[in-house]
């Protein structure tokens, strides 16, 4: 996906706090997790990176705010994205 594509569906959205996000992939398996906004933020966001907290560490994340908790991954491996209702 491009970064347009990915900035708009989390600006329509308005997740809520902790709020999940399925993320479909093209040759990985589809995730669940938390986009974050870091201080870097904006530089990865125009390299088409995004900060991203996977499932099992999201309620750790929410606790603590420790970045290193997430892990990078590049928007144009992303297909699809999705609000997860609980």
């Amino acid at each position: 996906m491009h970064i347009e594509e990915i900035e708009k569906f989390l600006e329509k959205q308005k997740l809520a706090k902790g709020q999940h996000v399925k993320i479909d992939f093209k040759k990985r398996n589809t995730l669940y997790g938390l986009f974050i906004k870091t201080d870097d933020y904006g530089e990865l966001k125009s390299k088409n990176l995004w900060r991203i907290v996977v499932e099992p560490r999201i309620k750790e994340y929410l606790t603590s705010k420790d970045m290193n908790l997430a892990r990078i991954f590049n928007g144009m491996e992303i297909t699809r994205l999705g609000v997860v209702v609980a």
